[in-house]
């Protein structure tokens, strides 16, 4: 895939933060949501968006469609397990798509095939055979997975891989399913299968890395070494268990030791940072300060020696610009003074568009908290427009909050929620403030779900800095949502937090009770 005047190979990244990615336990989008990141992915230039798996509901499928229909430069692809009416029902979904693909995939591995498929050896071939034949007739572009191939003997995955180009696959995915391989491992297999099989020039090779051992990114790259062109990877490396190898951290790999990695992208890596906080945002998934390339302190440095070094010379102590990933290089301190057209541009910076009445809502919020801060930092601004993004279409809203607390209780907590336009006021007692601000909200809206997690932590230092609080709620049936909030009032916080999980169970069909509803 070498270009004329062009050293360097392209390789094609594979996004599927909207399918891998959104099978990550409480990480599910709305229908709302994924469109919004898929739009991202397709303005960053990622060459194939994996918009869901078609079979696994109807609001996938639909999600699928009109991501099928609205993208008009990447591919998109539907995920389909061996199976006739999966293939059938992805190939439907993705039918609309200027560059439609289906993604079928089956195991190979022996633990797999004796415990999950029960099938034999001979079998499995028939089933690629059939149903990679079935893809093909119904799009041209088709990839297919050997699902747990770093466990797989290589005997046998040859024989697999070249029955799949035999019946039409043109793009062939080894993942390391399981995050089990090294990174000599897996860049030795693939040499060996594009070496081996007879018809390996037919297809493009394919990696799809798991983080179980710290190791998706590094595995990834070592399979393009091994002649891999095509890198399947989610924003934040979000996904099942420990996640995927990270879109933004394979992207830049690629970009700064271009030296012993002679590959491209045709990525924007400056809406890196704008992409990741898209992400977060629609899954309330924080990411982590310390996370590569798009984590808080990626360019952030305290101590004294790294200080010295970039204040004489940027390289000594950062290996790319924040500029190239999209963040602003230095903080703009806000205050209650700065009007509209600056907290415009602060966030434009920031990578947000906001539409006029999202902008004079986080503008209005941002007011009340500058009467309240002596400094307003990014920070600060980052968590009240996520936080103004994600409940704009809340069911359960906080209107006010008071709170009795202290030694001599018992804590106290009245509460004045609107509940599908109506107003509800409810008093309710605690163990402690925390306890009585969630029992008043239950008392509200009724419900079985079970509290798994409640986090706080600072957003920026100093005793009046917002506080920051992840609830998780899991429901009667498993489903398990992870809400934020941000507020100076830890309490107020705590509150936003709860019912932002809350509103994310209604949204996806858990029963509750609203006093208002009654």
């Amino acid at each position: 895939m070498t270009t004329a005047g062009n050293a360097k190979d392209r390789v094609l990244i594979f996004d599927t933060t909207l399918r891998d990615g959104e099978q990550c336990p409480g990480a599910t989008m709305t229908f709302e949501e994924k469109l919004e990141v898929a739009d991202v992915l397709d303005a960053m230039g990622v060459d194939i968006i994996e918009a869901g798996f078609p079979i696994a509901s109807d609001g996938d499928f639909e999600a699928v469609s009109e991501i099928a229909r609205r993208i008009k430069r990447a591919t998109v692809a539907g995920l389909a397990r061996a199976i006739s009416i999966d293939i059938a029902r992805a190939g439907e979904a993705v039918r609309h798509a200027v560059k439609p693909r289906i993604h079928t995939f089956v195991s190979t591995s022996p633990i797999h095939l004796a415990h999950q498929m029960r099938k034999t050896e001979d079998e499995v071939i028939e089933i690629i055979t059939k149903t990679v034949t079935q893809a093909r007739n119904l799009v041209e572009d088709v990839e297919w997975s050997a699902m747990d191939a770093t466990r797989t003997p290589i005997d046998y995955l040859c024989r697999a891989v070249e029955t799949a180009i035999k019946a039409g696959a043109t793009t062939i995915n080894l993942p390391d399913t399981v995050g089990y391989a090294t990174p000599d491992e897996y860049r030795d297999m693939f040499r060996q299968i594009r070496e081996r099989v007879p018809n390996a020039d037919k297809a493009i090779f394919s990696v799809h890395c798991h983080n179980d051992l710290g190791l998706a990114v590094a595995n990834s790259l070592a399979g393009i070494e091994g002649g891999a062109r095509q890198v399947e990877c989610t924003i934040n490396g979000i996904g099942e268990r420990a996640g995927n190898a990270a879109l933004e951290e394979v992207v830049m790999a690629l970009r700064v030791r271009g030296d012993v990695l002679p590959y491209d992208t045709g990525i924007d890596a400056t809406m890196l940072t704008r992409a990741s906080k898209a992400v977060a945002t629609a899954c309330s998934f924080p990411v982590q300060y310390n996370k590569a390339i798009v984590g808080r302190n990626a360019f952030a440095h305290e101590s004294g020696i790294h200080q010295d070094g970039m204040l004489k010379h940027q390289q000594t102590y950062e290996i790319m610009t924040p500029a190239s990933v999209g963040v602003t290089k230095t903080s703009l301190v806000m205050g209650k003074h700065s009007g509209r057209a600056a907290f415009r541009s602060k966030l434009k910076d920031m990578g947000y568009d906001l539409g006029d009445n999202q902008l004079e809502d986080a503008f209005t919020r941002f007011k009340a908290l500058a009467d309240r801060k002596k400094h307003v930092y990014d920070e600060d601004i980052e968590a009240l427009v996520d936080e103004n993004i994600a409940s704009a279409h809340d069911r359960v809203k906080l209107v006010s909050l008071t709170v009795i607390a202290g030694t001599r209780g018992p804590q106290r907590a009245t509460m004045k929620l609107d509940v599908d336009g109506r107003i509800v006021t409810e008093e309710a007692e605690g163990n402690g403030p925390v306890d009585a601000v969630f029992n008043a909200i239950k008392a509200v809206v009724p419900h079985e779900a079970v509290l798994e997690l409640y986090q706080v932590h600072a957003v920026t230092e100093g005793t009046d800095a917002q506080a920051e609080v992840s609830v998780r709620l899991a429901s009667e049936g498993g489903a398990a949502v992870t809400g934020r909030g941000a507020d100076p009032d830890t309490l107020v916080s705590s509150a936003k937090a709860y019912l932002s999980a809350l509103n994310k169970l209604i949204a996806r069909g858990v029963r509750v009770h609203p006093q208002a509803a009654e």
